[in-house]
């Protein structure tokens, strides 16, 4: 325990945060206001006045705009904040810490502020002193599986098990530890990596009332894991706990991607609707942390280019050190595999708002060698209209492909003028990248995300139904390019329902059939629905939880998912100089395009159909792919097989009922015929290999 008596040392202003070092902590925080900095230290929790507070004032104790001091005693688990005279009733959050402690009665609206009547700060967030180096990884690092080799599964840690048809035990569901238990499903899915909504220490209150931030994109802190996905009370309980769950999908083969927020902060619009509660970094130096601009009136508000309220000025040096800092601390303390960036986009705005070609932060990350073995993918655009898909600055950057998921969304339903877009999509887009000679994995590939249609409701509702997010179904996207299959919703009609599983599988093949890095997102494969709501961010419950019954339910669709990532990931497919999975097929065949004649593609406005053939290198592998997005069944003449003696077997056809809809790959059957027909609105893939006949 610490002794109050004892003095402040002038510690160090490097590292920044609290640090153990010696038998105490050197504490260091940048902030510009003032000339003096208290330190706060709490014995509890919900204790409503400090236990000691240590000023940190004069020389001795800054340097620059950093203030420190060395305190002796301070051990892990030692809870604390700051406070500035310039506002001494707020109690600031370290920018660096390790861990946050969030009391039962923490009010948004009031945010860190002193309550009066005796409440003091006991309803007041806290920092954490953490000792990162008392966890065993048992010889665990990140495993740098090439983007190649790469099935990503973006999945929500609270969501995935807290429905109790998910058959964890209570104390675990929508925990980290529940997710552990949940790992076979994920193996035997076959998925690669997981890609985690933001467990970023965020505030779930940041949301309508009665209602809560389900997703998280409301970050308080870079580097504390979110602590409400730990079991206990425990404030250090959730970097133990997130550590565990990092090393047994290690174990498993699978890697962590983190999905992370740089680009806003929980903190709000300092005024306007927008306003959000004095947390930190505006209490420290709002003019270093946000982008700012003159409000008219010889003030300042906050210039807004993430529709959140504020913009962090990602390109100011105590921005850039923060954001790099924390990834390395992702990277190096808790071995995450990667980060898919939340609006990336902002990143790239210089300190006016403006698009900035070079942009400091981006060349940081992209050079920075901790990071080097490290996946980096970019959602390359932002809420106020820059988009920078096949133009985002670097030379290592994957890019969320928001064309591939527009393109092949119209191509489906039966769009017209989406033939060749959807083709370009299919061979890694060279329209958006071929100019800059990327590889195709650096377009990671999708059909559906967290924001949007799940691909069930993407065949169930025409329109959006987000009235439960209390904003009269104002939010969310408009622009769905949704079909449902002649239903709005819900339906027991036989041929309404098996064209909506024809749609989904038609979506889900073309996806893990296409060159570049794939993406399914929580629960596609066994059809999970939301009714509707294409904007859940505000629902932490079963719209947008994962529904276990439906592993039973939809168990022919599962099948169908899991074999298709099972063929795509097989290194026996074919032996040319190397045993060759699919996905390294996909990226390395000759590619020929088709229509319902081999040879002659029709790519004009009313096209609503395609076919290409992948060769491989040694001719000894073809794969043929025909596409059917019309009302009308097409009957496709195939090319030849261009091996001895060789007969086209049928793979794939989603027109067929299960488990015809997608054969073994030792048990394609053979075609009897030189002509496919191929049914309406459905794909087919067939194969050729030296060796089968």
């Amino acid at each position: 325990m610490f002794d109050p008596q004892l003095a402040l040392a002038s510690g160090s202003s490097a590292p920044l945060g609290a640090t153990l070092q010696q038998g105490g902590v050197n504490f260091s925080l940048h902030a510009r206001q003032g000339d003096r900095l208290e330190l706060c230290l709490f014995d509890a929790l919900e204790d409503p006045e400090p236990a000691a507070v240590v000023a940190f004032s004069g020389e001795q104790h800054r340097s620059g705009s950093y203030w420190h001091g060395w305190l002796a005693g301070v051990a892990p688990g030692q809870l604390y904040g700051y406070r500035l005279p310039a506002d001494p009733d707020c109690l600031l959050l370290d920018p660096y810490g390790l861990a946050l402690a969030v009391p039962t009665g923490f009010d948004r609206q009031r945010g860190q502020r002193r309550a009066g009547g005796g409440g003091g700060w006991s309803g007041a967030m806290k920092s954490v002193v953490a000792d990162l180096h008392a966890y065993d990884w048992e010889g665990d690092r990140p495993l740098q599986r090439p983007a190649r080799e790469t099935v990503i599964y973006e999945l929500h840690v609270r969501g995935f098990t807290a429905d109790s048809s998910a058959g964890v035990a209570a104390e675990r569901a929508g925990t980290y530890a529940g997710l552990i238990d949940k790992i076979p499903y994920l193996q035997q899915l076959g998925i690669t990596a997981v890609e985690l909504l933001p467990v970023f220490a965020f505030d779930a209150q940041a949301a309508p009332a009665g209602l809560s931030n389900y997703w998280g994109y409301q970050p308080i802190s870079v580097l504390a894991p979110h602590p409400a996905y730990a079991r206990g009370s425990d404030p250090l309980a959730a970097l133990n706990e997130f550590r565990d769950l990092v090393k047994a999908l290690h174990r498993a083969g699978i890697e962590v991607i983190l999905d992370v927020v740089y680009n806003h902060t929980a903190e709000g619009a300092s005024t306007g609707a927008a306003a959000g509660p004095t947390l930190s970094y505006r209490g420290l130096a709002a003019n270093d942390y946000y982008l700012l601009q003159s409000d008219g009136n010889g003030g300042q508000r906050d210039l807004d280019v993430t529709g959140c309220g504020n913009t962090l000025n990602a390109n100011n040096p105590v921005v850039r050190r923060l954001i790099r800092h924390s990834l390395r601390h992702w990277v190096q303390e808790m071995h995450v595999d990667g980060f898919r960036f939340d609006l990336a986009a902002v990143l790239s705005r210089d300190e006016a708002g403006n698009p900035e070609p070079r942009p400091p932060i981006l060349l940081d990350l992209d050079s920075d060698p901790v990071l080097a073995g490290t996946k980096l993918i970019a959602e390359a655009w932002d809420a106020a209209g820059l988009y920078e898909v096949g133009s985002f600055v670097g030379e290592r950057w994957q890019e969320w492909n928001g064309r591939f998921r527009d393109d092949l969304r119209h191509f489906l339903k039966g769009d017209s003028g989406f033939a060749w877009l959807a083709a370009q999509r299919l061979i890694g887009s060279p329209d958006v990248y071929g100019q800059r000679g990327r590889e195709a994995e650096l377009s990671v590939n999708f059909i559906t995300c967290h924001d949007g249609f799940t691909l069930a409701d993407w065949v169930s509702y025409d329109g959006k139904h987000n009235g439960a997010n209390g904003e009269a179904n104002r939010d969310g996207t408009g622009d769905n390019a949704s079909w449902n299959c002649g239903v709005e919703g819900p339906s027991q009609d036989p041929e309404v329902l098996a064209l909506r599983g024809r749609q989904m599988r038609n979506a889900l093949c073309l996806l893990l059939l296409a060159s570049g890095t794939p993406m399914l997102t929580m629960g596609d494969e066994v059809g999970r629905s939301q009714s509707g709501n294409n904007n859940a961010y505000c629902q932490d419950n079963p719209t947008s939880w994962f529904d276990w019954t439906l592993v039973e339910r939809q168990a022919d669709l599962l099948r169908f998912t899991r074999e298709l990532i099972a063929f795509r990931q097989r290194r026996d497919v074919v032996v040319d100089h190397d045993a060759l999975s699919l996905a390294d097929l996909l990226r390395r065949c000759a590619v020929e395009w088709h229509g319902v004649e081999p040879g002659q593609p029709d790519w004009g406005p009313d096209s609503h159909s395609l076919a290409l053939s992948y060769t491989s290198a040694e001719h000894r592998f073809r794969m043929h792919v025909m596409v059917n997005a019309w009302w009308q069944p097409l009957r496709f003449t195939l090319p030849p097989t261009g091996l001895a003696d060789g007969r086209w077997h049928r793979w794939i056809d989603t027109a067929l009922p299960s488990p015809d809809d997608i054969a073994t790959w030792a048990e394609v059957p053979p075609l009897p015929d030189h002509a496919y027909q191929v049914q309406p609105r459905s794909v087919v893939a067939l194969v050729v290999r030296a060796g089968v006949g």
